[in-house]
């Protein structure tokens, strides 16, 4: 196998070449129709989705193909893109040997930035989180297969409420009032699902306390460390990670809820990849060996990759979405 030690940060996007794509709507309304009228469900206009399992078929016409010497890669947006790069690095590695592609890893700024690129064709292979995954799914052609999970085929994380320990709250209750970090619009655990659940507890986000975006379920975190939020719902697996990169003192703070567990990220390709290597990208992540990996060791208690399909793992997910009104629109991603 050849190793590129400086691959994951020497890439065809920039950060400028990114941030200068057309805006989704603009896309949207610019990019010539490609399908005629069709069934397509909550997709957007340009897919179709005869066979009704909720992604965007394969385009009809072969010539729609796609099948680019360079797979671009991108992981879910994180604190520390840099540090993310390295991590996947085995991953890439031995994608590249089995597509018997050039795979460049490219960090995206933000979820709105990961749809648009894959919509616009500059991503092929993306690890979209939770919430958004329904958005990557209508807006971009996303085609959800694969989480990480265990020998067993367990997987999922959950919604953890965390608050300082000298905050003074111990329960629901004791929310009213006080300043809680959401991390964005789109977020399962950092938003949607607390807007869906804790109704249920008595507490309503936005009217008996106020909603304060943070931007990041670690940024949320580190605001509750810092006493500059009353609380925060986040993302189990990720306080993990930043507590075992001692990003934080788990001493220092304490879990008020926790919910029933949710789908992880999900790992999905480009509706239009040429079928040969859709199946050589899905080889080689249920072939992909997690032990003794950078990968291994970030991700803690995930052995190997595990097929999905979205209709079935993200109902869950598209449940609470409609508990809160949520219409899959780029406005929406924003």
């Amino acid at each position: 196998m050849i190793h590129h030690p400086i691959r994951s940060r020497k890439h065809p996007l920039t950060k400028l070449a990114l941030s200068s794509l057309l805006p989704l709507a603009l896309v949207a309304a610019t990019q010539v129709q490609a399908q005629e009228d069709c069934k397509r469900g909550d997709l957007a206009d340009i897919y179709c989705d005869e066979n009704g399992d909720m992604v965007a078929d394969r385009p009809d016409d072969k010539s729609e193909w796609a099948n680019p010497d360079t797979l671009i890669f991108a992981y879910t947006p994180v604190e520390d893109p840099a540090i993310y790069s390295d991590i996947w690095q085995p991953f890439i590695d031995h994608l590249e040997e089995v597509t018997e592609r050039d795979v460049r890893f490219f960090a995206v700024q933000s979820n709105s930035a990961q749809v648009e690129a894959m919509r616009s064709g500059r991503l092929h292979i993306a690890g979209f989180s939770t919430g958004p995954t329904p958005f990557a799914v209508n807006l971009a052609g996303a085609v959800p297969f694969a989480l990480m999970g265990s020998d067993d085929g367990r997987f999922g994380y959950t919604l953890q409420l965390y608050t300082h320990v000298d905050s003074g709250i111990d329960e629901m209750e004791d929310l009213k009032g006080k300043r809680v970090a959401h991390t964005s619009p789109t977020s399962n655990s950092g938003n949607q699902a607390p807007r869906a659940l804790f109704p249920e507890l008595g507490i309503v986000p936005g009217e008996d306390y106020e909603v304060i975006y943070s931007g990041s379920h670690d940024q949320s975190m580190l605001g509750v460390v810092a006493q500059d939020y009353d609380a925060a719902p986040v993302a189990s697996e990720v306080v993990e990670r930043m507590a075992a990169r001692d990003l934080y003192d788990p001493e220092d703070v304490k879990i008020i809820y926790e919910s029933d567990s949710f789908p992880t990220t999900s790992y999905t390709y480009a509706h239009n990849l040429h079928p040969d290597l859709v199946d050589k990208i899905e080889e080689a992540f249920f072939s992909f060996e997690f032990a003794g990996t950078e990968l291994g060791e970030e991700f803690e208690g995930v052995e190997k990759f595990i097929p999905i399909n979205y209709e079935d793992h993200w109902k869950v997910i598209r449940t609470i979405q409609n508990a809160n009104g949520v219409e899959y629109t780029p406005d929406n991603l924003e």
